[in-house]
């Protein structure tokens, strides 16, 4: 990959990551699952915020990975 290639790869990552992030916030109603992690959802009593909230956790795990192995 070029350099050009991997900048913009990592500010496609870094955008999914700020999306993610976002929509963890509104499903978990704040930002504990920042330091509390996976288990922060399973308080989460609404199915659907959980399901959501689940998704993008691994939405966000994937891309934390993707920037850690082009760093």
């Amino acid at each position: 990959m070029s350099i050009a290639q991997i900048k913009n790869l990592n500010r496609r990552l870094e955008n999914l990551a700020k999306e993610a992030m976002n929509e963890l916030d509104k499903a978990c109603g704040n930002e504990l699952w920042r330091s509390i992690g996976f288990d922060a959802f399973d308080g989460l009593h609404d199915a659907e915020r959980r399901g959501r909230a689940n998704y993008y956790y691994g939405q966000w795990q994937v891309v934390r990975e993707l920037q850690e192995s082009l760093n």
